[in-house]
């Protein structure tokens, strides 16, 4: 009787092409995935502004100006607009200041894992709101 020597498994050749395969799809994957997370993050601070927006349009329709300030869930202009961002994880912050008669800029700082992330927003008394995302200084999406 033949002895037959078949030696089952995978050879280090194919071993290392696995790895190198996986290794170029993670190349290519997570920094995709970064900017969805990235966009992600940047949403709480659109949807921020979003709200200052239509608390502000209330506001000036009531007292013919825009409140100008910090809103951090505890000043003045916070409790006026009725908004309050500390519960939120990555936009606890904005601030509202005049830009010119009529029109106010809007600019909510990431914190946390948001670090770098920055939201500029613009509206007028005929204006919708209108902005930019910025990532690290570089413009990443506007809106």
């Amino acid at each position: 009787m033949e002895k037959k020597n078949k030696n089952k498994g995978f050879t280090l050749i194919e071993l290392m092409i696995v790895i190198v395969i996986i290794g170029i799809l993670a190349a290519i994957g997570v920094p995709i995935y970064r900017g969805y997370v990235r966009r992600a993050m940047a949403s709480e601070g659109k949807a921020l502004l979003g709200s200052i927006a239509s608390a502000e349009r209330v506001f000036y329709a009531e007292h013919n100006s825009f409140m100008t300030g910090t809103i951090d869930g505890t000043s003045s202009i916070s409790t006026t607009l009725t908004i309050d961002p500390r519960l939120n994880k990555y936009f606890r912050s904005a601030v509202v200041a005049s830009l010119a008669a009529g029109t106010i800029t809007m600019t909510a700082i990431g914190s946390g894992d948001a670090v770098g992330l920055t939201v500029l927003g613009t509206i007028s008394t005929a204006s919708q709101l209108s902005g930019t995302v910025l990532d690290g200084g570089s413009v990443f999406e506007t809106f």
